[in-house]
């Protein structure tokens, strides 16, 4: 195990940014505990890095439910002692233009986007205040700075995200509570794969055609989470090269 391991909690672990964070992570040598609802690919997952000489162990999740984050905070710190980071990662994106009163949708990408990543903090943050330090590492998006058609409340939540994360880094001046925020461009992901309106759905089809692999935004972490103590990472904005958004 690397000298400077840390046991890192990734919520959206089963597909995506979150479990190429898990494997990126774990090959350095971290501590990684999973979190997400579909346990049968968190335990696949847990198992492959075993394989490859890692450690890890999962918990269902779902970050809508106060009480789960409670319960998964808590089994990671049973698990292996403490929390040094937590990677709010889970997030849905069910695009539709603002007509379509799309309200459902609407409410899951408040809960899922906002409230998840408020319920991280809220049980992670007094762990890490008692430990004495700890690092938080929200995924944003590239629409925390920007607004597009049909994305008008997905990009609200990831705004708030944004805002969230800078407040939590102001509140912490002497530095023990480190902040990170991840704003990836289009990247492969699952996350497409909600989207019920056909016409955004049809669009999101040529925005993708030019996509990250997971693993580029899972190296960004990997940097922010290996920075000395002293150094805080506080914005990372990763884009493909040949995309204008």
């Amino acid at each position: 195990m690397a000298e400077a391991a840390k046991v890192v909690a990734i919520t959206g672990a089963s597909s995506g940014i979150g479990e190429a964070t898990a494997r990126r992570l774990a090959a350095d040598g971290h501590r990684v505990f999973l979190g997400a609802r579909r346990t049968d690919r968190l335990e696949a997952l847990a198992r492959e890095i075993t394989i490859a000489g890692g450690i890890a162990a999962f918990r269902r999740l779902d970050v809508t439910d106060a009480a789960d984050v409670n319960g998964f905070v808590s089994a990671a710190r049973e698990r292996y002692g403490r929390l040094d980071v937590m990677v709010n990662n889970a997030g849905v994106m069910p695009l539709s233009p603002l007509h379509a009163l799309r309200v459902d949708e609407w409410d899951r990408t408040i809960d899922v986007n906002v409230r998840g990543v408020l319920h991280g903090i809220a049980t992670a943050l007094p762990v890490m205040r008692a430990q004495g330090g700890g690092q938080f590492v929200n995924i944003a998006s590239v629409g925390a700075y920007e607004v597009s058609p049909t994305a008008a409340v997905y990009c609200a939540a990831k705004f708030a995200v944004r805002a969230i994360s800078e407040g939590l880094r102001q509140e912490s001046p002497d530095g023990s509570i480190r902040v990170t925020l991840v704003s990836p461009g289009v990247t492969e992901s699952e996350l497409a794969d909600g989207i019920s309106d056909p016409a955004a759905r049809e669009a999101m089809k040529t925005y993708r055609a030019v996509a990250l692999p997971a693993a580029a935004i899972a190296e960004a972490i990997a940097y922010a989470v290996s920075q000395p103590a002293q150094v805080d990472v506080n914005e990372i904005v990763v884009r493909p090269t040949a995309s204008a958004q």
